[in-house]
């Protein structure tokens, strides 16, 4: 039975929704925020000191995107992954990584320069400039979702887990309200998915 470390809202929900998706049986543990800091115990499991950081077996990762792919082909049988010798593979990749380098990138340093340094320390110009780079990197997801209602292959993959975690930060920052109304309506589609919300109540609970 996998078990993951995760902190709220942190790129390891991306992780726990997936787990929902599939409905599999794993071992919940949270930390509080930063982990390395608050939890310095977790150092001697994942010397990275950070989340998600999953456990199955004898594999261990610490990549959410990674993470993803690895639980959508080793236990989703297919449900979530998108095989090879599919048109849509290619773009499943793509997206996946898309997720995390192009998005939760700009948008995790805007967090960073607007919220989580201490306050002497934040720079709202440099904040505001990585909001930019996300804003103008969405743009990409919203053409592809022009006339589809998922990411790549015509169906709910892991891919959209990964671009859909950014949408849940930015909503979180408040930055919801300044998407186009396709990408609004994508993510209210999102949160309508049960297994979203059952892993939002599960962080909430732990």
């Amino acid at each position: 039975m996998p078990t993951l470390y995760h902190c709220a809202d942190a790129r390891s929900l991306r992780v726990l929704w997936a787990l929902e998706e599939l409905d599999l049986q794993y071992d919940l543990k949270v930390l509080p925020y930063p982990p390395r800091q608050k939890a310095p115990e977790f150092l001697q499991i994942n010397p990275v000191g950070t989340v998600p950081y999953l456990l199955d077996g004898n594999v261990t990762m610490n990549e959410s995107t990674a993470i993803l792919q690895y639980i959508a082909v080793k236990h989703g049988d297919g449900k979530l992954a998108v095989a090879p010798n599919d048109p849509a593979y290619g773009a499943w990749l793509n997206w996946v990584a898309f997720g995390e380098a192009a998005l939760t990138v700009p948008l995790a340093s805007a967090l960073r320069f607007s919220f989580l340094e201490p306050e002497d320390k934040r720079q709202p110009a440099l904040a505001e400039g990585f909001r930019n780079v996300f804003f103008d990197k969405l743009r990409t997801a919203e053409a592809a979702l022009a006339n589809s209602k998922f990411l790549c292959a015509d169906r709910f993959t892991v891919a959209d887990i990964s671009v859909g975690y950014n949408l849940h930060l930015a909503a979180r920052m408040r930055l919801l309200e300044h998407m186009s109304p396709r990408i609004q309506s994508y993510f209210a589609e999102l949160q309508a998915r049960p297994a979203y919300q059952r892993a939002k109540e599960k962080q909430k609970a732990a």
